[in-house]
């Protein structure tokens, strides 16, 4: 026998069990909904931390800045550093003044140093015939009048031979002119022959005063003609100016003329220092201007010269002006062909700020400063500061502070090494989308400018990776005291024994070229 088992609900009964279900589900919903808000409180409060500068992490040195929405980098935030007075007083902090003036800076060229041409001197016979004795020799000092050659002239012993013959005639005429003076005083001669005899002798008189005029002509002289010998037909050929033989045509034997050219004698206690001046930088060069030389040959030497020529017209293929630097050359140490670097002093009308070169400090690829806090002892500010040119001990400032601010300019590195024990710097916000795996990792590489040049000049980089490149001046005998990247449009100065970073994303595969400022040296960053 089976037993039925069925619940029987009137109406309101089941009226009654609908809801007690619908309230079960509301209840259920409600907590889920609260668990989860709880939930995400903790991350909401800690995101919004983060948007503060208080609570953001800090980065370590050298991470890479972050760029805003324009490609640009983003300015770096004011960091404050509070040190103790000891603290200050063992690192030495002093404070400078931000000076307006008109800034005076030095644009280097390389040149070559190049005889004085108002001092230099070809020198040819002035007359036909053949060399018989060559005395100078390359590179012998000579003092002007100094015999360099002698020349056996066959014209010359002919102009020698007319002057003698005319001056025998001229002194027969004298004494005829005498004899007819005579005659004529006492009644024996006619007053005719004596107008005769003075216009013979005038003619003869004349001829002479040709022929020694020719002899001057060809280099001898015509008041004592020596008797006809075996060296009335020689003569020698004497040097011009005091200076140095720095070429020799001519030998013995060798037939000449007046067109050629045997000695090249230069005065090199004066010379010429021939730079090539970009185009960009011409409107910065003044004739007058002043102008230090160097060489490699004598580093802790330099010659004082001015700007004495610059050239109108460019070179095509360099796009660059020779401008002349005239220097004294006492001692004779700059030799001709010589390399020199060239440091041209350029003035601008406007003042601009300025301070001390110890003030500022490398942030990655930003400069900074410390400019204490008004009335609050032992407190810095970190600032950014955007730089122009260099001037002597000075940099002009173009952005980052106002002329009535003071910088710490000896022991700012020290406030650079706090602010960076203390991780005050704030981290770059993390970089969204895919470009967060490309920025996980950076390839490193350094590179140190010495006396031979970059070392090493040739490395290797991955496309798509950002990369660090470290580049450090290590000697004072170099011209590369500036690197440039002329395709990435980067243009860094390199102080010595300090470390300068230059980051870059190489985006696709090919070569980067880099340079010194003068294009001396150069190097080469090779994509793969």
């Amino acid at each position: 026998m089976t037993e039925d088992h069925r619940l029987n609900l009137s109406p309101a009964g089941a009226a009654a069990a609908f809801a007690i279900v619908l309230l079960i589900g509301a209840g259920g919903t409600y907590l889920g909904m609260r668990s989860h808000l709880f939930n995400l409180s903790p991350r909401s409060t800690a995101e919004s931390r983060a948007a503060g500068a208080e609570a953001t992490p800090t980065s370590p040195p050298g991470t890479p800045i972050a760029s805003n929405a324009s490609g640009m980098p983003a300015p770096l935030p004011d960091v404050v550093v509070v040190l103790p007075a000891e603290a200050i007083a063992r690192a030495g902090i002093d404070i400078s003044q931000v000076t307006s003036a008109p800034v005076t800076d030095r644009l280097r060229f390389p040149g070559v140093v190049a005889p004085n041409a108002y001092r230099q001197v070809a020198v040819t016979p002035l007359v036909t015939g053949r060399i018989v004795l060559a005395a100078a020799q390359l590179g012998d000092r000579v003092h002007r009048g100094q015999a360099l050659a002698q020349i056996y002239s066959p014209e010359l012993a002919e102009a020698r031979t007319k002057f003698v013959a005319a001056r025998a005639m001229l002194d027969a005429h004298d004494r005829e002119l005498q004899r007819t003076q005579r005659l004529v005083e006492i009644g024996a001669a006619s007053r005719q022959e004596l107008e005769r005899v003075h216009a013979e002798h005038a003619a003869q008189t004349a001829e002479v005063e040709s022929a020694r005029s020719r002899l001057q002509l060809l280099g001898a002289g015509g008041e004592d003609v020596p008797s006809n010998t075996d060296n009335d037909a020689t003569i020698a050929v004497p040097a011009p100016i005091d200076g140095v033989v720095t070429e020799r045509m001519a030998n013995v034997g060798l037939n000449v003329d007046p067109t050629t050219k045997l000695f090249s004698v230069v005065d090199l206690s004066n010379v010429w220092i021939v730079a090539d001046v970009y185009e960009k930088d011409l409107q910065r060069v003044r004739a007058g201007a002043r102008a230090t030389v160097t060489t490699s040959a004598y580093s802790d030497r330099s010659l004082e010269g001015r700007v004495s020529y610059i050239d109108p017209q460019l070179d095509t293929a360099t796009r660059t002006a020779k401008v002349r630097v005239e220097v004294a050359n006492p001692r004779g140490d700059l030799r001709l062909g010589m390399y020199a670097e060239v440091a041209i002093e350029s003035a601008t009308a406007e003042a601009v700020l300025s301070v001390p070169k110890a003030a500022v400090q490398n942030v990655a690829d930003r400069q900074v400063v410390y400019v204490p806090a008004p009335q609050e002892s032992g407190k810095f500010v970190e600032r950014e500061v955007k730089l122009g040119r260099t001037s002597g001990d000075g940099v002009e400032v173009v952005s980052g502070l106002n002329a009535s601010d003071s910088v710490a300019s000896k022991g700012s590195f020290f406030l650079r090494a706090e602010v960076e024990r203390l991780g005050l710097r704030t981290a770059p916000p993390a970089p969204t989308g895919n470009s967060q795996s490309r920025t996980a990792e950076v390839q490193t590489t350094k590179i140190v400018v010495t006396e031979k040049g970059y070392e090493p000049d040739r490395i290797n980089l991955r496309a798509g990776v950002p990369a660090r490149i470290t580049i450090v001046r290590a000697t004072d005998k170099t011209c590369g005291t500036e690197v440039v990247f002329p395709s990435l449009n980067v243009k860094r100065a390199l102080p010595l024994n300090e470390p300068v970073t230059i980051e870059v994303t190489p985006e696709k595969p090919g070569d980067i070229a880099f340079q010194c400022g003068m294009n001396m040296l150069k190097g080469v960053v090779v994509v793969q």
